[in-house]
């Protein structure tokens, strides 16, 4: 359905660029358009790569497996029907971590990882409970300290780069409260069915 709707929306930009004159303009936001976003994908696969490499020292290291020993508490009660000693946890660990710190590039090697590990451990063809509960931590990215919006908010002259802490610390203990809350909920009514 999406791709109708971007299909749409260019076809009526390029109408109207037709009728109003402005086909120059628009050729113009084509080609800055695509140098952009052919810049963003060389910075994202540097970063990506870079953060890909320092978790695996980080494994090597057994700083992961330390983060993951401090969280053991709560990522127990989070994912109950994970090994405790399966390499997911370390993964885990590793991509909250990060996104308390508002590192999303460096969380986002982690989470593919943790992906990987829970996807080996089930025996199912589709998501697991802890593969459902997982994205839903993931994707609430309770941050403590928004780092990489900061960073952004700086480079483009933000006056106070740091204005978005407070909001950011805000909005996202509430989403992931929510994400918590549901993702228990949802054990709870998982346990229900397997057990009929």
């Amino acid at each position: 359905m999406i791709h109708i709707i971007w299909a749409g929306l260019m076809l009526v930009s390029l109408a109207f660029s037709l009728f109003s004159g402005t086909m120059d303009v628009m050729a113009s936001a084509i080609m800055d358009g695509a140098k952009e976003a052919v810049n963003l994908c060389l910075m994202m696969a540097a970063v990506v790569g870079l953060w890909s490499g320092i978790m695996e020292i980080g494994v090597e290291s057994g700083v992961l497996g330390k983060i993951s020993g401090m969280m053991k508490p709560f990522l127990r009660w989070m994912f109950p029907n994970l090994n405790r000693h399966s390499p997911a946890m370390q993964y885990i660990a590793a991509n909250f971590a990060a996104n308390l710190l508002g590192l999303g590039w460096a969380a986002t090697p982690a989470g593919l990882k943790a992906m990987d590990e829970l996807r080996k451990e089930g025996m199912e063809n589709s998501a697991s409970d802890e593969m459902c509960a997982f994205i839903l931590l993931n994707v609430s990215s309770l941050q403590l300290i928004p780092l990489t919006i900061i960073v952004y908010r700086s480079q483009y002259g933000s006056a106070v780069p740091a204005a978005v802490v407070l909001p950011g610390l805000i909005a996202t203990t509430v989403s992931t409260v929510c994400a918590v809350l549901f993702s228990k909920v949802m054990y709870h009514k998982s346990a229900k069915k397997k057990r009929r």
